[in-house]
């Protein structure tokens, strides 16, 4: 308990002289040693803490917290437990005490914690966003081919937003170019433990199977079977719309369709993290049509919040449009950088 008093002591000391115009928050980790800064989040079972003496944030595995302290507002999520809303602090070597701005106070053991982010700061707290490209040029046939990624999320306390941008675009000479981009907004919202609804619109378009665009409407919901600090699994599935416009022709293609989908993430593996999932689209008006979206993503982790990624896309549909090939894949390795 003596180093609990210790951060009480020195949060209570700064605020009152202002050394520090902002809360400080407190962490203690095993080797005894204190960071005084603003608690920013913990998921991928690190937690990134931002302090006055540093131009980078600090980034220290979750397994090496002894205790927290924060009059800050967090969003929290256990394995127990949906997200709660509300503040943080350890009572005991090893324990986290969540009191949320309703309902009761709970206290359980650090590891059973899976995700801590702030919104006590505000809108720019809560967003997280990413970017990647890479570009290839060969001799052969002068060609050329560029590729981009982006990912932009915002959280609140019982919502999630998610937009995902991505586009390739290959030319080379004395063939017509290829081009290729697809992406999505999603929000999912968290009424309960491990159970989640969402709303989805995603679009693709592909020169390789004469799709000009298809736009794809998605409600449903699902759970998630397993969830830690090293990994989630999650399963989920609805009914959609689906609306297709070809190249050449003038009248859309529209169905409706059931959907069942299963995502891995894997993101405590050193430096690299892995995220698959796979989306299984059954017509319902059209007979025997099925398509299939597999999405395999692989991340090093570099300094600095770039990384290297490498990933996987593959679209399969059994009733393609008239000579259009039913199957095709893309691989890409990009270069990014995470917010």
């Amino acid at each position: 308990m003596k180093y609990l008093f210790s951060i009480i002591i020195i949060v209570t000391l700064t605020s009152q002289i202002g050394v520090v115009h902002a809360q400080s928050d407190s962490v203690v980790v095993k080797s005894d040693h204190f960071l005084l800064g603003e608690i920013k989040s913990m998921e991928r079972g690190v937690l990134t803490i931002a302090t006055p003496y540093s131009k980078s944030d600090f980034k220290v595995k979750w397994s090496e917290i002894k205790a927290i302290f924060s009059e800050s507002l967090f969003i929290t999520s256990t394995r127990s437990t949906s997200r709660m809303y509300g503040k943080i602090s350890s009572p005991e070597t090893g324990f986290l005490k969540i009191s949320p701005v309703q309902g009761e106070e709970l206290t359980l053991p650090l590891d059973a914690v899976l995700y801590i982010k702030s919104v006590d700061k505000g809108f720019l707290d809560r967003i997280s966003a990413s970017i990647d490209f890479g570009f290839t040029i060969t001799r052969a046939r002068n060609q050329r081919q560029f590729s981009a990624r982006s990912h932009i999320g915002y959280i609140t306390q019982r919502w999630s937003f998610d937009a995902a941008f991505n586009k390739l675009v290959t030319a080379q000479d004395e063939v017509e170019n290829i081009s290729r981009g697809d992406g999505n907004i999603t929000a999912v919202h968290f009424p309960r433990k491990s159970w989640f609804a969402l709303a989805r619109i995603e679009y693709l378009y592909n020169t390789e199977q004469s799709l000009n665009l298809r736009t794809n409407t998605l409600v449903g919901g699902g759970r998630d079977f397993f969830k830690s600090n090293a990994l989630y699994w999650r399963v989920f599935g609805g009914a959609a719309f689906n609306n297709e416009n070809f190249i050449g022709e003038p009248t859309d293609r529209k169905s409706a369709e059931a959907w069942i989908a299963s995502e891995l993430n894997i993101f405590d593996m050193g430096n690299l993290g892995l995220l698959s999932n796979i989306f299984v689209y059954p017509s319902i008006t059209e007979k025997d049509r099925i398509r299939t979206d597999f999405r395999l993503d692989l991340t090093y982790r570099l300094p600095k919040d770039f990384y290297i990624k490498t990933g996987m896309t593959i679209n399969y549909d059994n009733q393609p449009f008239r000579s259009s090939r039913p199957l095709d894949y893309i691989l890409q390795t990009t270069f990014g950088w995470s917010w």
